[in-house]
């Protein structure tokens, strides 16, 4: 197996992941326990392709910002099988719920599974933003057993939108600009005998699309475009908004903008590099 790649720190994994543009390229990262830079890795089946694939990833790199060299090389087939699945295990997250690769055994207990396949799509409750999302998800939901509707802005694996209606949350919906994205959220749900309207779209879409609002609206994309589109995310947001994918010291710039918009800061989380900040406003949306 042919890989092209680079090592950088992991406050760069998730931006370069939302830039990335590779056509049927897939971007894949790991990082060992002993390590200190995470490895961005594109797998090819045909070496003819590497040429290619380092074009895609080094304007990744330029767009982000940061200084990493392209590296290209070779791993036996077997030994990047069992690497991929090295670094995906069942992971509690929060309360309630329990993150499971698809090749594992459901844990026993009362936790609430979430069935993935990692390599699908960005999104598998380890990293720092998506594993808080999933915990503000959890705590929102109404002891009450009450219904709430949620939407789920940059849905990646649809972990988040499968917690949301395996947690009670109805009706549950998400979008992506990424069509692959929006296929395995598709295919996840299917796999966690859950019902959820997932569908493409892209915030800024010169073609708008009505979003209607939702109770719970989580938005678990990069600072900056938390910003640049919270004149078309905070009109979705009924009650709470869950704003994810901010490095802490781009959080005061995305809280501002929502504050600015009728929102107040009801508490955020900090994890590793990232604030994820559960925000609520005290009127509908029109």
């Amino acid at each position: 197996m042919t890989y092209v790649g680079c090592s950088v720190k992991e406050r760069f994994v998730n931006p370069l992941f939302e830039v990335f543009d590779g056509g049927d390229f897939i971007l894949s990262s790991y990082r060992d326990i002993e390590d200190t830079l995470t490895n961005v890795r594109i797998y090819l089946s045909d070496p003819s392709e590497v040429d290619a694939a380092s074009a895609a990833l080094k304007r990744a790199v330029d767009i982000v910002g940061v200084s990493t060299q392209i590296e290209c090389g070779e791993v036996p087939d077997e030994d990047w099988k069992l690497s991929y699945r090295r670094h995906f295990t069942i992971e509690n997250i929060g309360r309630r719920l329990v993150s499971v690769p698809a090749w594992e055994r459901i844990p026993e207990g009362d936790r609430i599974p979430i069935i993935l396949d990692p390599g699908l799509a960005f999104g598998t409750g380890k990293h720092e933003t998506t594993k808080a999302c999933l915990e503000y998800i959890d705590e929102l939901m109404p002891a009450s057993g009450a219904r709430a509707s949620f939407l789920d802005m940059g849905c990646g694996s649809g972990i988040l939108s499968i917690a949301a209606a395996k947690l009670g949350y109805s009706p549950v919906r998400g979008f992506d600009v990424d069509q692959e994205a929006v296929d395995a959220s598709r295919e996840n749900a299917a796999v966690n005998g859950v019902s959820i309207e997932f569908f493409r779209y892209g915030l800024g879409a010169r073609d708008k699309r009505d979003l209607e609002g939702a109770d719970i609206v989580v938005a678990n994309i990069l600072g900056p475009l938390l910003v640049r589109f919270v004149d078309e995310i905070a009109p979705c947001a009924n009650r709470y908004l869950v704003v994810s994918g901010i490095l802490t010291e781009l959080y005061p710039d995305v809280l501002a903008a929502y504050v600015a918009r009728g929102f107040t800061e009801v508490s955020h989380k900090t994890l590793g590099e990232w604030t994820t900040g559960l925000l609520s406003r005290s009127f509908a949306c029109s």
